[in-house]
């Protein structure tokens, strides 16, 4: 007979190592998103200061209204992958939307920006090639280089000195191709790339050159439209829909010759069931609202200088240049200890634990969005500046 407290035993061992060093996960239940500035738990409302919802297109009547229309011409699911019988007139239309808002030669969906990077990166990279990445690149960019098989060299934070120097250090050996991958706004830290410059060197050493956008869309650049927007010299534009978006899934902006080479090879988006109707609906609905929404970004931008004068000088919120801004703590048990303070006076605010940031660099990461109200912003200063970090 099989003893099943032996065969799992691995799994309750890292289970209460996790608890011994502060860093269980568990998942919480939303009764009720209240146009996501708002969330009811439990019964409680909480002023919701971690969404990616940064522009409330998630709960925008506009984007509601075209997801039902397509939900009731196109049924609830694609039922197929795109290259069987999943790609329905709609996915082409918001690919062909997408390459000409953002100035693209070609746009391929994918079903999440995970998906995305894990699918592409091990698509145009193999064990002969050579991936520099930041060290602050996102998990998926991470995954999606091990999954390659590539050799592996990660420089530091946005140093570009040393990005070169690696660059220069590959020339004398034979890989057979270099991808340079990055993150526009970075998802823990919320600075920016040094984008100029890594177009630079990757023209100068004739280096592929990925970066992601995800958390610059919807807010940051021309209309909104992201940081890689209209920059000569990216061979993989990155951007996701589940955070500005307000919906789920991906896209890569390419040629049209690269698109063609990842409907091909790029095994996540070759075996997955295609986006649904109700999910495309609502992104062709989100594409056009948000190059509108100045007014909804300049009030964001407002509520980031608040709350970048008013919080107390003595918490750490790094070099954040966008609607992210974190509060690195350093201890897991003290920011476990703040995120319920502030839980407490009605304020959801998750921590940001190891590994998904490197140890002692626990953190909270508030995401201001353009649905909250200074007063709410005001609220949170208030309750962070009152909080004991004993």
């Amino acid at each position: 007979m099989i003893d099943k407290e032996i065969k799992y035993s691995f799994i309750q061992k890292a289970l209460d190592q996790r608890i011994i060093d502060h860093r269980l996960r568990s998942l919480t239940s939303i009764e009720n998103s209240l146009n996501n500035a708002e969330i009811e738990i439990d019964g409680k409302t909480f002023i919701n200061f971690c969404s990616n919802d940064y522009l409330g297109l998630a709960s925008h009547p506009a984007v509601i209204k075209r997801s039902k229309e397509f939900l009731e011409k196109y049924g609830a699911g694609s039922s197929s992958s795109r290259l069987i019988s999943g790609t329905y007139s709609i996915h082409s239309a918001l690919e062909e939307k997408l390459a000409s808002t953002y100035g693209f030669e070609s746009a391929l969906l994918f079903n999440s920006g995970f998906q995305a990077n894990l699918s592409i990166i091990s698509a145009i990279v193999d064990r002969n090639s050579l991936i520099l990445m930041d060290k602050k690149c996102h998990n998926s960019l991470v995954n999606g280089a091990i999954l390659s098989r590539a050799t592996i060299k990660r420089y530091q934070h946005n140093d570009v000195k040393q990005l070169e120097s690696l660059l220069e250090n590959a020339k004398g050996i034979s890989y057979n191709r270099i991808l340079i991958l990055t993150e526009t706004v970075f998802s823990m830290d919320g600075d920016c790339n040094a984008l100029t410059e890594l177009i630079g060197l990757s023209n100068k050493y004739n280096a592929l050159l990925y970066s992601d956008d995800a958390h610059a869309l919807g807010v940051l650049g021309d209309r909104g439209l992201g940081l890689n927007y209209m920059k000569d010299g990216i061979d993989f534009n990155l951007g996701t829909f589940g955070k500005s978006f307000g919906g789920f899934g991906a896209f890569i902006g390419c040629s049209k010759l690269i698109k063609e080479y990842l409907i091909n090879f790029a095994a996540g988006f070759i075996y997955t069931t295609a986006l649904p109707p109700a999910v495309i609906g609502g992104l062709d609905a989100a594409l056009d609202l948000i190059p509108t929404m100045n007014k909804e970004r300049m009030h964001l931008f407002d509520l980031i200088r608040l709350f970048k004068s008013d919080l107390k000088n003595s918490y750490k919120i790094l070099h954040s240049e966008s609607q992210i801004i974190p509060i690195v703590i350093g201890s897991e048990l003290k920011t476990l200890k703040l995120s319920k303070h502030l839980q407490d006076n009605g304020l959801w605010v998750s921590s940001i634990r190891p590994p998904t940031v490197e140890k002692g660099a626990s953190r909270l990461r508030i995401t201001l969005t353009a649905l909250h109200t200074k007063e709410q912003v005001k609220y949170l200063i208030k309750t962070l500046n009152n909080w004991s970090n004993d």
